[in-house]
């Protein structure tokens, strides 16, 4: 039996793990824990139900048993209740080069009445993200700890407004010049890839370089998402995690965002 156990995130050698699966479990969802989790470039999938814990241990037990997959934490603790993620390669956007498609730019130029804002309704865009998604990986428990971290000023939520309605957001933690970004919704076409194109020009002007966006996808790659190695995405982030950046407030017009960045 080689199983590997780390006390805390900052003992935890990501670059060792494999690049496609879980490279660390822990049941240990408190503000303190994935903190310390998203400054080592790891962020958690908690099992949405009993049968999805249950599979994790039957697909997890072996590599654990191998030292393949670390524990991290109490030992009293249930480690196969969340899974934790490192990809390599990591799906990022730099905030220089995420734009909006041509369609969506002429949308905003022309009709659409939309506004956003920064941390407006927190919370609200989280439950909005949460809505209707299966596996119901944003459990109640990871809602408060993301909640307390934003009062505290590390997680936050861009929203997008029209005439009054909250029609698409994004939301996530921000480590330094990174943002990660855990998830977003839409109730009107378009309207999250608006929310993630603002976040970028907001975390540019604060001085931000990237947005992690965890999972690969289609609709990253349409914003200007490229892929990185996992040991570079650590090594910008463990560089930056010290930075302090605070992006602006202010409720803005969306069609800003179809205009030329130097035009802003």
């Amino acid at each position: 039996m080689v199983v590997r156990r780390c006390p805390g995130w900052e003992e935890l050698d990501v670059l060792e793990a494999a690049p496609d699966g879980p490279v660390a479990l822990c049941a240990d969802l408190g503000p303190a824990s994935l903190l310390a989790a998203y400054g080592a470039g790891v962020y958690p999938f908690p099992a949405s139900d009993e049968y999805t814990r249950a599979l994790n241990e039957v697909v997890l037990a072996d590599q654990i048993q191998e030292g393949r997959i670390r524990l991290v934490g109490e030992e009293s603790a249930d480690p196969y209740a969340v899974t934790w993620w490192s990809p390599d390669p990591r799906p990022v956007l730099p905030v220089s080069a995420t734009h909006l498609s041509r369609s969506l730019a002429r949308r905003l130029r022309n009709r659409l009445p939309w506004s956003t804002s920064l941390d407006r309704r927190f919370e609200q865009v989280v439950r909005e993200c949460r809505a209707g998604r299966t596996p119901l990986w944003l459990t109640e428990e990871l809602i408060a700890s993301m909640v307390r971290l934003h009062d505290l000023g590390h997680a936050h939520s861009v929203e997008v407004w029209e005439e009054g309605d909250l029609v698409g957001g994004v939301f996530g933690l921000q480590v330094g010049s990174v943002f990660s970004m855990d998830s977003m919704f839409f109730h009107r076409p378009g309207a999250s890839k608006v929310a993630v194109t603002d976040l970028a020009a907001r975390f540019a002007q604060a001085g931000g370089v990237l947005l992690d966006a965890e999972w690969d996808s289609p609709h990253v790659r349409d914003l200007g998402g490229i892929l990185v190695p996992r040991e570079q995405f650590l090594r910008h982030l463990r560089r930056t995690a010290g930075d302090s950046l605070r992006m602006p407030t202010a409720t803005l017009p969306a069609r800003r965002l179809a205009q030329p960045k130097g035009s802003r």
